[in-house]
């Protein structure tokens, strides 16, 4: 999985926020906000990869469990796929 086309990450007055453009801001008109892990998972996506290596990321980069980052991963993922942000 990946993130769709359409959408770019931005530091804004030091919070990391999405923001759609092109065809993509038809359909999506909000703002997404981040923190370091979303900032860190987000650019992950900018390639595809599987929830898998996803967690394995994120155990690399952070000071995690594999059973924290698992469940790290699978909320923001969901919370992407009911945004409908991912392709």
């Amino acid at each position: 999985m990946k993130i769709k086309d359409g959408f770019m990450l931005r530091k804004v007055g030091g919070q990391y926020v999405v923001v759609a453009f092109g065809e993509a801001s038809r359909s999506f008109n909000g703002i997404i906000r981040l923190n370091e892990t979303g900032k860190f998972l987000w650019e992950q996506l900018s390639a595809d990869k599987s929830e898998e290596e996803l967690r394995k990321a994120l155990t690399e980069e952070y000071d995690v469990t594999g059973a924290q980052a698992a469940t790290d991963v699978a909320e923001f993922v969901g919370a992407l796929k009911k945004a409908a942000l991912l392709a």
